[in-house]
């Protein structure tokens, strides 16, 4: 997305009010199915009058997978629910949604009325399902009874939907991406400090590149993943996927040039494994560098994830992903997107106030405190920073990457589609390289030339 005033407006309400709002890992399938939900009486405190009104109702929650493993998000999620119901009598069904999934059945559910009471989204999807109509939007009324928006950052708050209109989800995890480096491996190739620039940053990988190692991993068969870094490559060469009306506009030569140096990474540069091409759980590269099998990652904030996969917190580096040596004309500073995770409500639950208290509840102090200490993201609410978990130089690293050097994606009802097209181009590109065949401009041009071709009609 172009960085606008407004994008550049998000960027400094992330300095005074630390973050945003994207997505993060993903595994098989796991956790359980209920019934749909409760009513009651919500506040901005968790609820009026007596605490158990919705004693003995049942919600249905799609998470998205946060953690190491679908079952990982379930071990961690189940306390908070029980948790929950002890207060309120409410039970909460969970289900873990991997990342693969969770956009098409939460699209698939706003047109068949049949899904959950409360889901996660990835803020970039915000937009996209604001524009169905099928989600509770977050307007002053049911913000009093979460809490009032004041108490959410600024910037967090910035990726919720189109401007001017209330939030479609709240925000729940907010993420940055960031260049992940193994402090040990770097120090054994003899590079003293992380890359700033791609020139340094290929040259680098080829040190650390060898007949058993590879420098770099990436989650090439994972839509998401692709399409994210297809965006902060784009704004570095002064592209845009969509113009300042909405419309598409990703047959760019800029964008061609983006995407070629992404899979360039694996055809050319031959700094990441082949076998990469088939990584879509949204774990398996940052497994791969959390063992040891490669020395570097773009990843969101997954500290947690990184430590509960076996990495030594000492070896732990982060740094902002490199920019052009040279900015190409137009280019944009820009190291990753505005990135978390959001929470929102359907608007056909029978129980609108008891999954108003789940959001109350999942947005609180506490379980803000608790949750992105687990999964090693950033709170999305202003009180939970007095935790000394959240003023580690790491995170201070993604604080200054959202206040410095982040673009939200584009706030507009076709970034779905956007994501489904030219992500799944892209995954394709992936497979193409890993099986040796060269992936050429032209092919990329043709086939966001198609992408477009079906959004803009």
């Amino acid at each position: 997305m172009r960085l606008s005033k407004i994008a550049t407006a998000t960027a400094m309400a992330l300095v005074l009010a630390p973050l945003a709002a994207c997505s993060s890992s993903s595994s098989s399938s796991a956790g359980s199915t209920g019934s749909t939900s409760s009513s009651g009486g919500a506040s901005a405190s968790g609820a009026t009058g007596d605490p158990m009104a919705d004693k003995g109702q049942t919600l249905t929650y799609w998470a998205s997978n946060q953690g190491t493993s679908l079952e990982n998000d379930k071990a961690v999620l189940q306390p908070e629910l029980d948790k929950f119901k002890a207060q309120t009598g409410i039970t909460v069904n969970v289900e873990v949604v991997p990342w693969s999934d969770l956009l098409n059945r939460v699209l698939a559910a706003t047109t068949s009325g049949q899904g959950p009471d409360v889901v996660n989204i990835g803020n970039t999807w915000s937009a996209s399902v604001q524009a169905t109509g099928a989600f509770l939007p977050f307007d002053d009324a049911a913000m009093a009874k979460i809490g009032g928006k004041d108490k959410f950052l600024a910037g967090s708050l910035s990726a919720t939907g189109a401007t001017g209109q209330p939030p479609t989800a709240v925000p729940i995890y907010s993420l940055a991406y960031g260049l992940y480096y193994n402090k040990k491996q770097f120090a054994a190739a003899g590079i003293t400090a992380p890359p700033a620039t791609w020139d340094e940053f290929t040259a680098d990988a080829k040190k650390l590149t060898t007949a058993s190692h590879w420098a770099l991993a990436l989650e090439g068969g994972s839509k998401t993943e692709n399409i994210h870094s297809a965006f902060m490559l784009s704004q570095q060469q002064g592209g845009s996927f969509f113009d300042a009306a909405g419309k598409a506009t990703f047959d760019t030569p800029q964008n061609v040039a983006a995407i070629k140096q992404y899979v360039d990474f694996m055809q050319t540069d031959k700094i990441v494994n082949p076998s990469d091409g088939q990584y879509s759980k949204g774990t398996d590269a940052l497994k791969d560098f959390a063992t040891g099998v490669t020395s570097m990652v773009f990843w969101q904030a997954a500290s947690g994830s990184l430590k509960n996969f076996g990495m030594n917190d000492a070896d732990i580096g982060v740094a902002p992903i490199p920019l052009p040596a040279t900015m190409p004309a137009g280019g944009k500073k820009i190291t990753s997107m505005v990135a978390g995770i959001n929470l929102g409500v359907f608007k056909n639950t029978k129980y609108q106030d008891a999954a108003l208290k789940f959001v109350n509840f999942m947005t609180s102090t506490d379980e803000q405190m608790i949750l992105n200490k687990t999964y090693g993201s950033l709170p999305s609410i202003q009180s939970a920073y007095t935790d000394p978990a959240f003023q580690t130089p790491n995170v201070t690293v993604f604080k200054d990457i959202l206040a410095n050097s982040a673009a939200p994606m584009p706030p507009v009802p076709a970034e779905s589609q956007f994501e489904t097209l030219v992500g799944t181009a892209m995954t394709n590109f992936m497979a193409e390289a890993a099986t040796g065949k060269t992936v050429t401009a032209d092919e990329i041009h043709q086939a966001l030339a198609a992408a477009q071709a079906q959004v803009t009609s």
